[in-house]
């Protein structure tokens, strides 16, 4: 993943501490570095082992077997550079080979360490300051493996410091860094899952938000401060959506009152005249126009929950509606018949609010069936009632839109797409359900579902 492109918080803070962390090790070093090189202290620091490397190159033997030095470059640097230089040569016989003034500490130490490879010697911490330091090592030239025994001298090579701080690099650093990544990773995980804790109890909260739960706001006290001012502006947002929601809902519930006046004068007028194919045309209108306001009104009511649920009968709801509609079905050129399991089929509900919703499936019925056929209303004995006709039926990737508010299968529709979504409504406030299916022989059939109280009585079938 680009690190520009990560937009986890956790891995942000992560990736930019670890660099920090490695920046500052690496600014200390250069720091620590650059002041002993300022204050002359590498520029001056005498190499301890300059002395044993250049006679390591320049020992020989000469035609009769004894030690002695070549003038090589590296030792004339070393005794330019060291005016004090001493050293003493051993080889396994004993026989030795000196330069210099050798302090009295170390002149005939080098018996003594016959049989070590290398040491350092030297004084400790509260000891006269001043005294000589040295150096022992053994080492194979080309006169023979040998031992040399040498005070500090020459000065320390670049590549030498250069190889010392890589290797103080990949010894301490480097094992650092990586410990301080781990540590960084962990902790800024659990400092991060806990900072943000709040922000998915708000998320949790936001999920439960609906159309139905107006009102609710997300948590601010338990988010981190720099996301508070974010969680209000939502929640002003929401209070905003809120106020909109009222006005325009306060708009259809007056809108809807104020046409059932105009209305049912129109149909009573509308009645009064002599029976025409006209006639029959403007009283369904004025019969879909008397419905949408009635529904307008029954999505109020269902909004603030006033329907009073009590054990009602489904069988009597599904024939009361028959009895209503089959004027209305009979003379759209439907038969209108009603069908029953059972006497009764006892329901705990709202009654007005069921045979509303009855009502509005059979007259999406009445509109929708080609205006031939049959409609059947069948009261099952599980609890449900079935609305079926014999028209083109509704296309499957609709089955489920045809219940969202004002969605109309085709523009021209003359209804306003709230009927089958009041079905819904008052199917979820029962604990029930509303599904559309195909009939085999043709045509849409609704199911109403909703939860029932005993099991039924053997029963007949009705027709109106």
């Amino acid at each position: 993943m680009i690190f520009g492109r990560v937009r986890s918080l956790k891995w942000r803070l992560v990736w930019r501490l670890v660099l920090l962390q490695g920046a500052m090790l690496a600014l200390l070093l250069v720091l620590a570095v650059g002041t002993l090189w300022a204050t002359g202290y590498l520029i001056d620091e005498p190499d301890e082992d300059a002395v044993a490397d250049a006679v390591q190159v320049a020992l020989t033997r000469d035609a009769e077997g004894r030690l002695m030095l070549r003038r090589t470059k590296e030792l004339v640097q070393l005794r330019q550079d060291s005016p004090n230089l001493w050293f003493i040569v051993r080889d396994r016989q004993g026989q030795v080979l000196s330069e210099g003034q050798a302090p009295p500490e170390f002149a005939r130490i080098g018996d003594a360490l016959d049989h070590i490879s290398q040491a350092r010697l030297g004084w400790q911490i509260g000891d006269e300051p001043g005294l000589p330091t040295a150096r022992v090592k053994r080492v194979d030239t080309a006169a023979g493996n040998v031992q040399i025994i040498s005070g500090s001298g020459g000065k320390l090579l670049l590549r030498k410091l250069v190889l010392g701080a890589s290797i103080l690099f990949l010894s301490a650093i480097l094992p650092n860094l990586v410990l301080m990544t781990l540590a960084t990773i962990i902790a800024t995980s659990m400092v991060v899952r806990r900072a943000l804790a709040g922000l998915g109890e708000a998320a949790a909260e936001a999920e439960r938000i609906d159309i139905d739960k107006r009102g609710m706001r997300l948590p601010a006290d338990t988010v981190p401060t720099e996301v508070t001012p974010l969680v209000k502006a939502v929640n002003d947002a929401l209070g905003r959506l809120d106020e909109g929601y009222e006005r325009h809902k306060r708009f259809l519930v007056d809108a809807a009152h104020e046409l059932r006046t105009p209305i049912a004068i129109l149909q009573t007028r509308l009645e009064a005249l002599p029976q025409t194919p006209d006639k029959t045309r403007l009283l369904e209108d004025i019969a879909r126009l008397a419905n949408l306001a009635e529904q307008l009104l029954d999505l109020q009511r269902l909004n603030q929950r006033v329907g009073h649920f009590a054990p009602i009968d489904l069988v009597t709801i599904g024939r009361r509606v028959a009895t209503d509609l089959a004027p209305l079905a009979i003379a759209a050129g439907y038969e209108l018949s009603f069908d029953t399991a059972a006497q009764a089929v006892p329901v705990m509900g709202d009654q007005a609010a069921l045979e509303r919703a009855l009502t509005n499936l059979v007259q999406n019925a009445i509109q929708h069936g080609g205006r031939r056929g049959a409609i059947t209303i069948a009261v099952t004995a599980d609890g449900s009632v079935e609305v079926a006709d014999e028209g083109d039926g509704i296309p499957a990737d609709q089955h489920e839109r045809i219940f969202e508010p004002f969605h109309r299968l085709t523009p021209l529709d003359r209804g306003a797409g709230l009927g089958l979504n009041l079905v819904r409504e008052i199917a979820d406030i029962h604990g029930g359900d509303v599904s559309v299916f195909e009939r085999p022989g043709g045509g849409a059939c609704f199911r109403l579902t909703v939860p029932r109280l005993a099991r039924p009585s053997p029963g007949r079938t009705a027709e109106v």
